[in-house]
């Protein structure tokens, strides 16, 4: 038998026993974040001790990593890159019986927590999106207060055991030879971590001016409306818990649009105008908020076989719109992902490239063609709300990226020593990112009330360089076709350059297909595209680098 037949019967084999395994574990997580069931909780624990066992073995491990490094597979490019795939995750993978079954025991206690527990403001329960209405609409400093110190209460309950698995995850990285957990996990999604930091220091030297100035406009309109000077401006005044958006009022609230209006209707819209129908999704889906159920959003890909659903707790404001945008801008990606391909590669080329495409959909909601043509807004109101919409668009871009920075480097932070001081380190980081000043007095887990800090572990890059990949994905399609709204060209374009190959290929190898063009310039800002860069797509080749 020759190598590459060995390698594809091996893929074959692993195959039968990986796909129904991952699809009972998506059920089972579908099960419990929708109900917030015990029973659901503990079967997706039990099914994701089964998937950790399967990666952990040695024996198979040894196989496939020599395979990988003798690249027995090159001259089959898709066999090749099914087995880099493996490789990655039986490296992730290697881990003794006694971590899989701690880290996931307490994984499973936190995700419950994170799922089942609502904040408690006056002695009574409120969920997130009460929250978020009284901090985005509120008015009195002392009740803002109130409502953002109510949001961290996650954080109190949860962080101890954050650190604890902080220090877990390390441990099986430090036995493999890797730093720590941040490394290990950068590694093994094709990112190179030096680069990566080089391009984030670039972000935050050429974004320091435009936020500065854009900031310190945001504080005089928001030290107005609450009547105090800006120095007095704390967290609660920023109309979001963790300031990672505008306030609904900063430039323009377009939250009065859409106060009687059907989300789920406009979404459907706007994607047929694409040419996509997420009819099928949305019927598969959970999308309004009730008690036990997960108060976040997602997107799961039950079976790589068209069984997407999308999980919201949509309440009718812009924020939510664009939020539904964004996870139905995850299922069309998965959905059109071509179902001949093996099934390790039914999936999208990378995570920065689905989160560029849902990025990129939700930043329909402040389009004026987009308000307009879907959403019906009057078009002598949009052609008067014109430059607040593009400031609106900027402000937006603007602090999320800052907000990004605050997390990334906060993560490394963690796994480089999980028993600092975080609480300090935290606030010391917004302080720099974000320019807003930390509570007097306040010595808290703050940081811990972000889930993705426990749960979705070394991932926040992933939205960063996905807004820069968004914004390169725009001029694209501007140039190719004109126009993001009602236009089916900009479904087929993505379609066939992005979504059918799945992870065929990496997805630097995808964006050489792309005019080069220098992200964000929208904010005056050019990123380098210098030599192999600027031939390939942009800031993406900066971050390649063969696993190892």
């Amino acid at each position: 038998m020759s190598r590459l037949t060995a390698i594809q019967r091996f893929i074959a084999e692993h195959t039968a026993t990986l796909e129904p395994l991952q699809r009972a574990l998506a059920l089972a997580h579908w099960e419990a974040a929708t109900t917030g069931s015990a029973e659901a909780s503990a079967q997706a624990a039990r099914l994701e001790i089964a998937l950790r066992q399967l990666y952990a073995d040695p024996t198979a491990y040894a196989q496939v990593r020599a395979w990988y490094e003798a690249e027995a597979a090159a001259d089959d490019p898709l066999t090749a890159r099914q087995l880099t795939l493996l490789y990655l995750e039986y490296t992730g993978g290697q881990q003794d019986p006694a971590t899989i079954e701690a880290l996931t025991a307490l994984e499973k206690e936190v995700r419950d927590e994170y799922t089942t527990y609502r904040a408690r403001l006056h002695g009574r329960p409120v969920s997130d999106n009460t929250l978020d209405q009284i901090l985005a609409h509120e008015t009195d400093s002392t009740r803002l207060q109130e409502a953002w110190e109510a949001s961290k209460q996650i954080g109190q309950r949860v962080a101890d055991r954050v650190r604890e698995l902080a220090r877990r995850r390390n441990a099986a990285a430090r036995r493999q030879g890797f730093r720590d957990h941040f490394q290990k996990s950068l590694r093994l999604a094709e990112i190179a971590e030096d680069r990566l930091f080089a391009l984030l220091a670039t972000l935050e030297a050429e974004t320091a001016a435009p936020f500065r100035a854009a900031k310190e406009a945001l504080d005089a309109r928001l030290a107005a409306r609450f009547g105090v000077t800006p120095a007095d401006l704390r967290p609660w005044h920023y109309g979001d818990r963790f300031f990672q958006n505008p306030p609904p009022a900063s430039t323009l609230d377009l939250d009065p649009l859409f106060a009687e209006r059907d989300l789920v209707a406009l979404a459907v819209r706007t994607f047929d105008g694409l040419g996509f129908d997420v009819r099928p999704v949305l019927m598969r889906s959970d999308l309004y908020a009730r008690p036990g159920k997960n108060q976040h959003a997602f997107c799961t890909d039950i079976d790589r076989r068209g069984d997407v659903r999308i999980l919201c707790n949509l309440e009718p404001t812009a924020r939510w719109l664009e939020t539904l945008l964004h996870e139905l801008g995850h299922a069309v990606y998965d959905r059109a992902i071509d179902p001949n391909l093996p099934y390790l590669l039914r999936t999208p080329a990378h995570l920065i490239t689905t989160e560029a495409v849902a990025l990129l959909l939700g930043r329909l909601v402040l389009q004026p063609d987009w308000l307009t043509a879907v959403a019906g807004v009057d078009r002598s109101w949009v052609a008067a709300q014109r430059a607040a919409l593009a400031a609106q668009e900027r402000l937006s871009r603007l602090i999320f990226l800052r907000w990004a920075m605050v997390v990334v480097h906060f993560e490394r932070a963690l796994y480089a020593d999980p028993d600092q001081d975080l609480n300090r380190r935290w606030w010391d980081l917004v302080e720099r990112f974000q320019l807003v000043r930390r509570p007097e007095g306040r010595d808290a887990p703050d940081w811990a009330a972000k889930i993705h800090l426990a749960l979705h572990p070394v991932y926040y890059q992933n939205y960063l360089l996905g807004e820069l990949l968004a914004s390169q994905l725009a001029a694209v399609l501007r140039q190719r076709v004109g126009r993001l709204v009602d236009a089916p060209a900009v479904g087929a374009y993505l379609t066939a350059a992005l979504f059918r190959p799945g992870a065929r290929a990496v997805c630097w190898q995808l964006f050489g297909r792309m005019a080069p063009c220098r992200a964000y310039t929208r904010l005056g800002i050019g990123l380098p595209a210098r030599g192999r860069a600027a031939a390939s797509g942009g800031f993406v080749w900066a971050l390649a680098g063969r696993p190892r």
